[in-house]
C-alpha cells in the first residue's frame, strides 16, 4: 500500500480529493458517496471528473455548503490513447487522494498505474460496485486483463458484496489483502414510518396499491421487465418508478405497450427516506446488483420486497421475505415476478408481516455507522492518517485546486 509520504501537510487543512466517475446520476454508488461527503463535510474538498458531464443530477443532495465541484474537463472520455492517460495523470497531481468509480473510470486507475512514479500522483482507491448489460452474467476476459494492470497501484479496491470480492480475486486476480468488502450502510432510523403518497410528484391516490422501485434508469436493471411483470396486476397497483437515464423512453413506450398508461416516471427525488415509505411493494427487477443500497432503503422503510436474485439480495433480507427472491434460473420468466408481486398484494397482513422482519433486520445489519467508520479508516491510512477522518478537529477551509 502506497502511503503518502509527508502527512503533516494534512494538518489544519481539509483533505483534497479528486473523484473519478462515468456519470453521477441517482444510482447505488452516487447515493454512498454522497451520504459520506455530507458525512465528512468540511474534513474534505471534493473535484468530481465525469466522462459523461451532463450527468450530475444526484448533486441535488448534497449538503448545502458542501465544497464539491464538478470539474470542466473531457479527459476521462474519449478513446484510450496515450495523450488520455497523460492527461489524466496531469490531473491528478496537488491531490491528496484519488477515488476511482467503476469500469468507466478504469483508465484514471491505468493511468495512475502507468505513470504514478513519474509524475508523483497522490495514493489512489478504486471502488467496484457492479456492472452494467454487456458484463451481468459473463465478465469480458479483456476486460479482466485491463483490471489487473489498471488496479496494479491502487492501495486498495473497495467492494460492497461476497460476489465481487471473489470476482475481484479469481477474475481480476487482485490480492486479498487489497480487496476490502465494505457493504453499503443507509441512515435507518430516517426511514422510519409511512410517507404520504403526497412526496411522490404526482402520485394522487386511487385506492390501488403503489408497486414501487428507485433506480438508474438503464438497460441492466431491466425495467422494462418490471412493467411486463406489473401489467397483468394493473387493476390493483400501480407502478411507480423513481430516477432518471438513457432507458426512460423505452420503459415508457413498454407502458404503453401493456395498457398501462398511468405509470408514474417522476425522475430523480433526491431524498429517498422522504418518499420510499409511500410504498406498499418494493421491486427489484436487475440483471445485475451487487449491494443494492434501494433494497436496504426499501427493508429499512419496513417494506416487502419482490427482487430478482442477484448479487447479495437473498442474504440482505429477512428470512421472511427470501420466498419472495426470484432465483436466476426463474428471472427470466415473468410470471413468476407477477405471481410474487400478486400474492403480496392480495395479503395486507403477509405485507405487514415481512416488511416488519425486514425493518427489524435493517436496524440490526444495515446501519451506516459501520460503513462510514471502515470508509474513513481505510481512506486516513491511504494518505498515512488512519484518525484523519475520525477524530474531531476544526479545518481551514482551502480554495478549490
Amino acid at each position: 500500500m502506497r502511503i503518502c509520504a509527508d502527512n503533516q501537510k494534512l494538518k489544519g487543512r481539509p483533505l483534497r480529493v479528486l473523484q473519478m466517475h462515468e456519470s453521477f446520476d441517482l444510482g447505488g454508488k452516487e447515493s454512498r458517496m454522497v451520504r459520506l461527503m455530507n458525512h465528512w463535510g468540511s474534513r474534505m474538498t471534493h473535484d468530481i471528473l465525469l466522462a459523461d458531464r451532463q450527468a450530475t443530477g444526484a448533486s441535488a443532495a448534497f449538503d448545502p455548503g458542501l465544497n464539491a465541484r464538478f470539474l470542466d474537463d473531457d479527459c476521462l472520455a474519449g478513446p484510450r490513447k496515450l495523450g488520455k492517460f497523460l492527461a489524466l495523470a496531469h490531473r491528478m497531481r496537488g491531490y491528496d487522494l484519488v477515488l476511482t468509480f467503476n469500469w468507466g473510470a478504469i483508465d484514471g486507475a491505468m493511468a495512475h498505474s502507468a505513470l504514478r512514479r513519474l509524475k508523483r500522483l497522490p495514493p489512489l482507491i478504486h471502488h467496484e460496485d457492479g456492472f452494467e448489460a454487456e458484463e451481468a452474467f459473463v465478465r469480458q476476459a479483456t476486460r479482466n486483463r485491463y483490471r489487473q494492470c489498471a488496479l496494479s497501484s491502487a492501495s486498495a479496491l473497495i467492494v460492497p458484496s461476497n460476489e465481487l470480492a471473489h470476482i475481484a480475486q479469481s477474475e481480476w486476480r487482485q490480492a486479498a489483502s487489497k480487496v476490502r468488502q465494505i457493504p453499503n450502510g443507509i441512515d435507518v432510523a430516517a426511514y422510519a414510518g409511512c410517507r404520504a403518497t403526497s412526496a411522490i410528484p404526482g402520485l394522487v391516490p386511487d385506492g390501488r396499491l403503489i408497486v414501487g422501485t428507485v433506480a438508474g434508469l438503464t438497460r441492466v436493471k431491466n425495467l422494462r421487465k418490471l412493467v411486463r411483470a406489473v401489467a397483468p396486476l394493473r387493476d390493483k397497483v400501480r407502478l411507480v418508478i423513481v430516477g432518471d437515464g438513457p432507458e426512460r423512453e423505452a420503459i415508457r413506450a413498454e407502458a404503453c405497450a401493456q395498457g398501462m398508461n398511468d405509470i408514474l416516471l417522476p425522475g430523480f427525488l433526491p431524498r429517498p427516506q422522504d418518499y420510499v415509505g409511500a410504498f406498499d411493494i418494493f421491486a427489484l427487477s436487475s440483471d445485475s446488483e451487487q449491494f443494492p443500497i434501494s433494497l436496504a432503503e426499501a427493508m429499512a422503510a419496513g417494506l416487502p420486497v419482490v427482487s430478482t436474485d442477484v448479487g447479495d439480495a437473498m442474504a440482505m433480507v429477512s428470512p421472511e421475505n427470501r420466498p419472495f427472491i426470484i432465483a436466476h434460473d426463474e428471472a427470466d420468466d415473468v410470471e413468476i415476478f407477477t405471481d410474487a408481486v400478486a400474492e403480496l398484494a392480495d395479503d395486507e397482513a403477509l405485507r405487514s408481516k415481512i416488511g416488519e422482519a425486514n425493518r427489524k433486520r435493517a436496524l440490526r445489519c444495515l446501519d451506516e455507522t459501520v460503513m462510514i467508520g471502515l470508509y474513513a479508516k481505510l481512506y486516513g491510512r491511504a494518505v498515512g492518517d488512519e484518525a484523519l477522518l475520525t477524530q474531531a478537529r476544526e479545518y481551514e477551509l482551502s480554495p478549490p485546486l
